[in-house]
């Protein structure tokens, strides 16, 4: 029998915000994101011993990034991209995300802040991403400074470009240890607007609407990022379907049970499993889209959330 939805998180719901897609704007979107964040300024963040605002290359030139180190010591080195459905979020609105991966995993992670729709559709922010990545990787000296523990980690569209970047980074030789890919968008084909492309992932339908994140705002978000609807069957974002996912390095994947995106996640689990990638599949029993940034107010997500973290540590701390 499947978890009821946790009560704090009920709770929460009402207050979260990217709800209404016929009145969000990119930068209403943006703005609320900001500001959710701000409203926990009161509480501490989690502490490290390095934040430290940085360069990093991108596709069509420097981008921001934060750095985030506990201790000196060699470590595994992470980049990570954060969610908001490609349009919002920032390095501001997952700095607590951030700080939780490096507490967690030890690793040095570096936190991306590519370039977003509508100002710069697709692949835009894949090509970031990719071009972040690879940087960062040739500069691993300055950063853990270990070749053998690299990884890429991201939560929603930010999983979406981990996941991306993961496969990109196998294409141009660069090897990876480890992906952490959280309730990861993987198959927009349609856009979430086509009733035969969605009945492929029952979640689409089940979790359409009152669990935050509904099928109507992804749809929102895939317009504002894909100027062609064509883009949506390019494996830069819609990694399912790429043409192998052979070779690809080892995969921790958290999908949330009332979340529309709940069954393009798992199916991402099993097509990498079925190309003969290592993977662990979270379930995210009675959590929704976006549970990583609710630690704090639910012990549900907080402990699922470690333990994905730590599955990651390990697959680090294995290095390849």
């Amino acid at each position: 029998m499947a978890a009821p939805l946790d009560p704090v998180i009920a709770q929460i719901i009402p207050l979260l915000p990217l709800r209404d897609p016929t009145t969000m704007t990119p930068q209403s979107a943006r703005d609320s994101l900001r500001a959710l964040a701000a409203a926990r300024a009161a509480v501490p963040p989690p502490p490290v011993d390095t934040v430290q605002d940085i360069k990093v290359k991108g596709g069509a030139g420097p981008l921001d990034a934060r750095l985030y180190r506990i201790g000196s010591d060699p470590a595994p080195t992470v980049v990570f991209f954060h969610g908001g459905g490609w349009v919002a979020g920032d390095l501001e609105t997952h700095d607590r995300q951030a700080r939780n991966l490096a507490i967690e995993t030890g690793a040095v992670v570096v936190s991306v802040d590519y370039r977003r729709p509508p100002e710069t559709r697709f692949p835009g922010a894949f090509e970031d991403a990719f071009a972040a990545a690879r940087d960062i990787f040739n500069r691993v000296a300055e950063f853990g400074g270990d070749a053998k523990r690299l990884g890429v980690a991201g939560d929603s569209a930010g999983g979406n470009l981990a996941a991306a970047t993961a496969i990109a980074c196998r294409d141009a030789g660069i090897k990876l240890a480890a992906q952490l890919l959280v309730y990861p968008v993987t198959d927009v084909a349609g856009h979430y607007a086509d009733a035969r492309e969605n009945a492929r992932f029952p979640s689409r339908a089940e979790n359409a609407d009152g669990y935050f994140l509904s099928r109507a705002v992804m749809e929102w978000f895939c317009g504002h990022y894909l100027a062609d609807p064509g883009h949506g069957a390019d494996w830069r974002v819609s990694p399912l379907r790429a043409a192998s996912l052979a070779g690809l390095a080892p995969a921790i994947v958290a999908t949330a049970s009332f979340d529309p995106l709940r069954d393009e996640g798992a199916a991402y689990a099993r097509a990498l499993e079925a190309a003969g990638v290592r993977v662990k599949h979270h379930e995210g029993p009675g959590l929704i889209h976006g549970y990583f940034g609710l630690g704090d107010a639910s012990d549900v997500a907080r402990a699922e959330a470690q333990r994905a973290r730590a599955d990651f540590k390990a697959l680090l701390a294995r290095g390849i």
